[in-house]
């Protein structure tokens, strides 16, 4: 099949390498939620060769994902997963688990879901990776991240760029406490936690 292509994954992979290389340099397993097309899953496997990197999302995701990685033929990507936040979660246990433009997407009670379910597939010390926009005080950071997120809401009235004070909440909820918040280009951020 003909690899799935998000122009987004090659503009925003190496501000997000940067920090993995951080953040992620003592871990073993990463849990992508939300792989998308698998681009980010393969470049940053390639990049961090020390980590096994599983890719996850729908199933209808899972056929341009394995396209993906097949034609990298990376020996640090396992087959990828069907992980949904509103269905069951893998049984694996991971010390890292990275996110990137998703929580926009997901609806509310989905982004709630997507935290509670971290601690049943992290161990302890886990790093926590989110790549996207935020919104800090309720408040755009950008104009462009206002008209983006107009955009969002005329695709789904579910979608929205979600304020950082109630996401940083159910990380905590779920355990995870902020180490660091780091500006990105483009007005997204790279928020990243570690579980207690």
């Amino acid at each position: 099949m003909e690899k799935p292509d998000a122009p987004s994954c090659a503009r925003n992979r190496e501000p997000i390498l940067a920090v993995l290389r951080e953040h992620f340099a003592d871990r073993r397993r990463v849990l992508e939620i939300g792989s998308g097309t698998g681009q980010h899953a393969v470049f940053f496997a390639e990049q961090l060769p020390h980590l096994e990197w599983q890719a996850s999302d729908r199933a209808d995701c899972l056929p341009g994902m394995r396209a993906w990685r097949e034609d990298a033929g990376l020996a640090n990507t396992p087959e990828p997963i069907v992980l949904d936040v509103n269905g069951a979660w893998p049984d694996g246990r991971y010390d890292a688990v990275f996110s990137a433009n998703t929580l926009h997407i997901l609806a509310w009670p989905e982004v709630v879901r997507l935290f509670a379910g971290l601690p049943g597939v992290t161990e302890a010390g886990a790093r926590l990776a989110i790549y996207g926009p935020f919104n800090y005080g309720g408040r755009f950071t950008s104009e462009s991240n206002a008209a983006f997120d107009a955009w969002l809401k005329e695709r789904g009235a579910h979608q929205g760029i979600r304020d950082f004070e109630a996401v940083d909440a159910l990380a905590r909820k779920a355990g995870f406490r902020l180490v660091e918040d780091r500006a990105m280009p483009a007005n997204n951020r790279c928020l990243v936690w570690q579980r207690g």
